[in-house]
Protein backbone atom coordinates (compact mmCIF):
# COMPACT_ATOMS: atom_id res chain seq x y z
CA UNK A 1 0.00 0.00 0.00
CA UNK A 2 2.52 2.10 0.57
CA UNK A 3 2.24 6.26 1.17
CA UNK A 4 -1.80 5.78 0.08
CA UNK A 5 -4.27 7.80 1.65
CA UNK A 6 -7.05 5.68 3.24
CA UNK A 7 -10.68 6.68 4.02
CA UNK A 8 -11.99 5.45 7.35
CA UNK A 9 -14.01 2.60 5.65
CA UNK A 10 -10.69 0.97 3.75
CA UNK A 11 -8.74 1.32 7.51
CA UNK A 12 -11.87 -1.08 8.55
CA UNK A 13 -12.05 -3.54 5.30
CA UNK A 14 -8.38 -3.95 6.02
CA UNK A 15 -9.05 -4.99 9.69
CA UNK A 16 -11.85 -7.34 8.52
CA UNK A 17 -10.21 -9.04 6.22
CA UNK A 18 -7.18 -9.70 8.44
CA UNK A 19 -10.53 -11.47 11.06
CA UNK A 20 -12.85 -12.89 8.11
CA UNK A 21 -10.67 -13.31 5.31
CA UNK A 22 -12.95 -15.38 3.82
CA UNK A 23 -15.87 -13.31 3.54
CA UNK A 24 -17.07 -11.20 1.02
CA UNK A 25 -17.05 -7.71 2.38
CA UNK A 26 -18.38 -5.70 -0.88
CA UNK A 27 -21.09 -4.69 0.98
CA UNK A 28 -19.12 -3.09 3.46
CA UNK A 29 -17.67 -0.80 1.29
CA UNK A 30 -20.44 -0.07 -0.05
CA UNK A 31 -22.55 1.02 2.37
CA UNK A 32 -19.97 1.92 4.85
CA UNK A 33 -19.16 4.68 2.83
CA UNK A 34 -22.80 5.63 2.48
CA UNK A 35 -23.15 5.64 6.18
CA UNK A 36 -20.05 7.53 6.70
CA UNK A 37 -20.50 9.97 3.97
CA UNK A 38 -23.84 10.55 5.47
CA UNK A 39 -22.80 11.50 8.88
CA UNK A 40 -20.41 13.33 7.70
CA UNK A 41 -22.65 15.41 5.47
CA UNK A 42 -25.34 15.82 8.02
CA UNK A 43 -22.63 17.39 10.30
CA UNK A 44 -21.36 19.92 7.80
CA UNK A 45 -24.75 20.90 5.96
CA UNK A 46 -26.38 21.45 9.07
CA UNK A 47 -23.77 23.72 10.09
CA UNK A 48 -25.63 26.32 8.19
CA UNK A 49 -29.21 25.61 8.93
CA UNK A 50 -28.29 26.00 12.15
CA UNK A 51 -26.93 28.97 12.15
CA UNK A 52 -30.63 29.77 10.59
CA UNK A 53 -32.51 28.75 13.40
CA UNK A 54 -33.38 25.34 12.05
CA UNK A 55 -32.70 22.04 11.66
CA UNK A 56 -32.01 19.28 8.69
CA UNK A 57 -35.76 17.36 8.82
CA UNK A 58 -37.29 21.07 9.61
CA UNK A 59 -35.48 22.76 6.43
CA UNK A 60 -36.93 19.28 4.67
CA UNK A 61 -40.50 20.34 5.64
CA UNK A 62 -40.31 23.74 4.48
CA UNK A 63 -38.56 22.55 0.75
CA UNK A 64 -41.45 20.47 0.63
CA UNK A 65 -43.89 22.89 1.68
CA UNK A 66 -42.54 25.31 -1.02
CA UNK A 67 -41.44 23.19 -3.81
CA UNK A 68 -45.11 21.44 -3.40
CA UNK A 69 -47.17 24.35 -3.03
CA UNK A 70 -50.35 24.98 -1.74
CA UNK A 71 -51.44 23.05 1.40
CA UNK A 72 -50.52 19.61 2.44
CA UNK A 73 -51.83 17.17 4.79
CA UNK A 74 -49.49 15.61 7.28
CA UNK A 75 -49.71 12.54 6.18
CA UNK A 76 -48.53 14.04 1.94
CA UNK A 77 -46.11 15.81 4.09
CA UNK A 78 -44.39 12.54 5.62
CA UNK A 79 -44.54 10.74 2.71
CA UNK A 80 -42.92 13.88 1.15
CA UNK A 81 -40.02 14.22 3.83
CA UNK A 82 -39.60 10.60 4.03
CA UNK A 83 -40.80 10.72 7.69
CA UNK A 84 -42.80 9.37 10.13
CA UNK A 85 -46.60 11.00 11.25
CA UNK A 86 -45.40 11.82 14.62
CA UNK A 87 -41.87 13.48 13.64
CA UNK A 88 -43.62 15.78 10.75
CA UNK A 89 -46.26 16.49 14.16
CA UNK A 90 -43.07 17.46 16.05
CA UNK A 91 -41.20 19.14 13.06
CA UNK A 92 -44.60 21.01 12.51
CA UNK A 93 -45.44 22.37 15.34
CA UNK A 94 -41.81 23.37 15.87
CA UNK A 95 -41.98 25.66 12.47
CA UNK A 96 -45.54 26.85 13.57
CA UNK A 97 -44.60 27.96 17.15
CA UNK A 98 -41.85 30.33 15.09
CA UNK A 99 -44.30 31.65 12.75
CA UNK A 100 -42.80 29.42 9.41
CA UNK A 101 -45.97 27.16 8.85
CA UNK A 102 -49.50 27.51 9.18
CA UNK A 103 -52.10 24.60 9.96
CA UNK A 104 -55.89 25.10 9.13
CA UNK A 105 -58.36 22.54 9.90
CA UNK A 106 -60.59 20.83 7.04
CA UNK A 107 -63.80 22.59 6.79
CA UNK A 108 -65.64 18.94 6.09
CA UNK A 109 -63.80 17.00 8.09
CA UNK A 110 -61.91 18.69 11.37
CA UNK A 111 -59.59 16.01 11.95
CA UNK A 112 -57.77 16.84 9.21
CA UNK A 113 -55.33 19.20 9.09
CA UNK A 114 -53.71 21.36 5.93
CA UNK A 115 -50.45 22.83 6.47
CA UNK A 116 -48.71 25.59 4.50
CA UNK A 117 -45.63 28.02 4.87
CA UNK A 118 -46.67 31.41 5.91
CA UNK A 119 -45.64 34.31 4.19
CA UNK A 120 -42.92 34.77 6.95
CA UNK A 121 -41.61 30.86 6.24
CA UNK A 122 -41.64 31.42 1.98
CA UNK A 123 -39.42 34.51 2.65
CA UNK A 124 -37.34 32.43 5.09
CA UNK A 125 -36.87 29.47 2.82
CA UNK A 126 -36.45 31.11 -0.10
CA UNK A 127 -33.58 33.51 1.70
CA UNK A 128 -32.12 30.06 2.75
CA UNK A 129 -32.81 27.61 0.03
CA UNK A 130 -29.64 29.96 -2.55
CA UNK A 131 -27.34 30.30 0.83
CA UNK A 132 -27.74 25.96 1.08
CA UNK A 133 -27.61 25.22 -2.26
CA UNK A 134 -24.25 27.08 -2.34
CA UNK A 135 -22.83 25.93 0.54
CA UNK A 136 -23.67 22.13 -0.51
CA UNK A 137 -22.33 22.47 -3.81
CA UNK A 138 -18.72 23.84 -2.26
CA UNK A 139 -18.57 20.80 -0.59
CA UNK A 140 -18.48 18.55 -3.37
CA UNK A 141 -16.16 20.46 -5.17
CA UNK A 142 -13.53 18.51 -5.24
CA UNK A 143 -15.18 15.69 -7.68
CA UNK A 144 -14.94 16.87 -11.01
CA UNK A 145 -18.58 17.70 -12.40
CA UNK A 146 -18.61 14.43 -14.63
CA UNK A 147 -18.11 12.61 -11.61
CA UNK A 148 -21.07 14.19 -9.35
CA UNK A 149 -23.21 13.18 -12.05
CA UNK A 150 -22.05 9.93 -12.47
CA UNK A 151 -22.10 9.66 -8.94
CA UNK A 152 -25.51 11.05 -9.03
CA UNK A 153 -26.72 8.15 -11.58
CA UNK A 154 -25.10 5.38 -8.96
CA UNK A 155 -26.92 6.85 -6.20
CA UNK A 156 -30.21 7.42 -8.43
CA UNK A 157 -30.20 3.19 -9.82
CA UNK A 158 -29.30 2.58 -6.05
CA UNK A 159 -32.00 4.03 -4.40
CA UNK A 160 -34.83 2.93 -7.20
CA UNK A 161 -33.21 -0.77 -6.54
CA UNK A 162 -34.00 -0.63 -2.53
CA UNK A 163 -36.97 1.42 -3.02
CA UNK A 164 -38.24 -1.30 -5.37
CA UNK A 165 -36.96 -3.88 -2.53
CA UNK A 166 -37.99 -2.32 0.72
CA UNK A 167 -40.40 -0.07 -0.24
CA UNK A 168 -42.74 -2.32 1.03
CA UNK A 169 -41.24 -3.31 4.17
CA UNK A 170 -40.10 0.20 5.57
CA UNK A 171 -43.39 2.12 7.51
Amino acid sequence: MGDAVEDAVAVALRQWREVLPDADLDTIAVIGRLNRCTALLHQATDAPLGRAGVNRAEYDVLCALLRVGGELTPGRLARETFASGAAVTKRVRRLEEIGLVARRVDDRDRRVAHLSLTGRGREFIMRLMPEQLEYETALLSGLPADRERELAALLAELLLMLEGRLGGMLG
